[in-house]
C-alpha cells in the first residue's frame, strides 16, 4: 500500500514520495500569540499531530517545524493597550497555547521558531525580491508585485485578472496594484522596528513563513500545512515569496484542515462564536475532544456542539469501559499461547483482530481518513464484546491469548490517534469529574446526600430515601445500589 495525500496545489490524490528517503519535512503555520487558543486552533493542532504520528508510525523520520507569529498588528495594539512591550503579550500566549496543546495529548514540534528570531533572515529575503525585479520600494514600505509573479493564484485556483477586478483592499497609494501585499512596513509611533536598507520598521505578515520554512527545511520540502483559511492569502504569497527568489517549488505537497463550525456557520472572532480550548477541556476529557475532531475527514467541515460532543463522550466510554473489561479479565499474571495454534471460534477473533492494525493502514494511507479508521475500532469493539459476552467464554490460555492480542491492537493504534493512553479507572474518574462540572453539581454535595440516603435507608425511612434519589435523579445522577455500597453516575 502506498500512502496517498490530497495535494491542494494539484486539486487531487498523489502518492506521496519524500524527498529523502526515509525522512519527511512538514511545516505547518501556528498562532499569532495575542489570544488564548480556540477550537478552531485545537482542530488543526490534533490533525497534523495525528499526520506528523501517522509519518513516523509508518517509519519515517519526521522533522516538524511550526511557527509562532509573535510580531502582528493585534500583539503591538494589545500591548500598546496593556503599556507592555510584544514579547510579554507573545509570551503570555505561547505559553498558555502550550499549556493547552500539552492538555490535549500534542505532541511538541521538533522546531518551533518566533518570526523576531528571523528578522535577518526576513530582511535578506526581500532584498532577493528587489533584486528580481518582483518588490518595490514606496516610500520606506516594500511590496511584492503579484503581476509580476506569472504563476500568481496557483494554489487557490483564483485568476489574477479577477482578483484585481474584485478587490476590497483598503486604499493605499503607494501601492502600484491593490492586490501588491507589504513584505517590510516603515516605522510607525508605538511600534517595534528594526533598521533595514529601506529605513526603520517590521516585516510583513507573509514573509515570516517563508523564511523559517526555508530555514529549516530547505528552499523546497515535503509537506506545508494549515487552515484551510490560509490557503488565500497567506499560502498564494508565501509561494510568490519562497518560489520567486529561490525558483524551486516551495513544497511538493500543501495540506488543508477544514473549518470548525457552530450551529452551521464558520466559527469566527468577529461574530463572537469561539470556543475556548480551556473552556472545552474544562467540560470534556482531551481524548474525547480528539474523538470528536478525528471522526470528520480533516478537508470538510466539522460542526461543533455540545450534542456531538456528549455522543464522543459516549463513543469513548464504550472504548473505555471494553478496554477496562479487557484488563481485568487479563489480570497481572496469565498464560497464553501462540495465536497460530488458535482454532474455532478463537481464531476467527483473532484473524479479525489482526486485521485491525492493516485496516487502519488501509485508512490513513487514504488521505489520512481518520473517519474511516475510527469506524474501523468500533468494528473491533464490538467484536470482542460478542466475543466476551459470549455464554460459553471462560477463561482459559486460548481467551486470554485474544484479549492479550486486543489491547496490544487497541494501544498500536490508539497511540497514532492519541487515544486509549489512561488507565480505564483513571479515565472515568476524570470525565466523571468534567461532568459534574459540566452541570454545575458539586461531588461533595452528591456524596453527603447518597450518605444521607444510606441513613434513612438503614432507619427504615423509605421515603425520604426515595425522595433524595429523585432529587439526584433530576440532577442527572444516576444510583446503583450493591451490597458494597451505592455508585453514583452523571447520566
Amino acid at each position: 500500500m502506498s500512502l496517498r495525500i490530497y495535494n491542494t496545489l494539484t486539486r487531487k490524490k498523489e502518492i506521496f514520495k519524500p524527498l529523502r528517503e526515509g525522512k519527511v519535512g512538514l511545516y505547518v503555520c501556528g498562532i499569532t500569540a495575542y489570544d488564548v487558543c480556540h477550537a478552531g486552533h485545537a482542530r488543526s493542532a490534533i490533525i497534523f499531530d495525528v499526520i506528523k504520528k501517522y509519518l513516523q508510525y509508518r517509519g519515517y523520520e519526521v522533522t516538524y517545524v511550526k511557527n509562532f507569529t509573535d510580531l502582528d498588528d493585534k500583539i503591538i495594539k494589545k500591548a500598546n493597550s496593556e503599556g507592555v512591550d510584544i514579547f510579554e503579550i507573545a509570551d503570555r500566549y505561547i505559553r498558555a497555547y502550550n499549556e493547552d496543546m500539552d492538555a490535549l495529548g500534542i505532541d511538541r514540534p521538533t522546531i518551533s521558531p518566533r518570526a523576531t528570531e528571523h528578522i535577518d533572515g526576513m530582511i535578506s529575503l526581500i532584498g532577493t525580491l528587489l533584486k528580481k525585479g518582483l518588490a518595490y520600494v514606496a516610500d520606506g514600505d516594500v511590496y511584492y508585485a503579484v503581476e509580476k509573479w506569472k504563476e500568481y493564484g496557483k494554489l487557490s485556483g483564483r485568476d489574477l485578472r479577477e482578483l484585481m477586478v474584485g478587490a476590497r483592499v483598503e486604499a493605499n497609494e503607494k501601492k502600484r496594484n491593490p492586490l501588491d501585499f507589504a513584505l517590510w512596513k516603515a516605522s510607525k509611533e508605538g511600534e517595534p522596528w528594526w533598521d533595514s536598507p529601506w529605513g526603520r520598521g517590521r516585516p510583513g505578515w507573509h514573509i515570516e513563513c517563508s523564511v523559517m520554512s526555508q530555514r529549516f527545511l530547505g528552499d523546497t520540502f515535503d509537506i506545508h500545512g494549515g487552515g484551510e483559511d490560509l490557503i488565500f492569502p497567506h499560502h498564494e504569497n508565501e509561494i510568490a515569496q519562497s518560489e520567486g527568489a529561490s525558483d524551486k517549488p516551495l513544497a511538493n505537497f500543501w495540506i488543508h484542515n477544514g473549518f470548525v463550525r457552530i450551529k452551521g456557520e464558520k466559527m469566527s472572532k468577529s461574530i463572537g462564536n469561539t470556543f475556548t480550548a480551556k473552556d472545552m477541556l474544562k467540560n470534556y476529557h482531551p481524548e474525547v475532544l480528539r474523538l470528536f475532531m478525528l471522526t470528520s475527514h480533516y478537508r470538510g467541515p466539522v460542526d461543533f456542539s455540545d450534542d456531538s460532543l456528549d455522543e464522543a463522550r459516549l463513543g469513548m466510554g464504550r472504548f473505555y469501559a471494553t478496554l477496562k473489561n479487557i484488563k481485568g479479565l487479563l489480570g497481572s499474571n496469565y498464560s497464553q499461547i501462540s495465536l497460530e495454534k488458535l482454532h474455532g471460534k478463537h481464531r476467527d477473533a483473532c484473524n479479525s483482530l489482526v486485521a485491525l492494525p492493516e485496516r487502519f493502514v488501509e485508512a490513513m494511507d487514504d488521505d489520512f481518513n481518520t473517519a474511516r479508521a475510527i469506524g474501523y475500532l468500533f468494528d473491533a469493539i464490538r467484536l470482542i464484546n460478542v466475543y466476551m459476552a459470549d455464554e460459553q467464554f471462560v477463561i482459559c490460555p486460548e481467551t486470554l491469548s485474544v484479549l492479550h492480542a486486543a489491547k496490544i491492537y487497541f494501544e498500536e493504534v490508539g497511540n497514532v490517534l492519541g487515544l486509549f493512553l489512561d488507565e480505564p479507572d483513571y479515565y472515568f474518574q476524570k470525565d466523571r469529574e468534567r461532568k459534574v462540572r459540566k452541570l454545575g453539581l458539586d461531588a461533595k454535595e452528591i456524596e453527603c446526600l447518597i450518605e444521607e440516603r444510606w441513613v434513612a435507608r438503614a432507619a427504615r425511612d423509605w421515603e425520604k430515601a426515595d425522595e433524595i434519589r429523585r432529587l439526584l435523579a433530576e440532577k442527572g445522577v444516576s444510583l446503583k445500589d450493591t451490597h458494597a455500597g451505592t455508585s453514583w453516575e452523571i447520566e
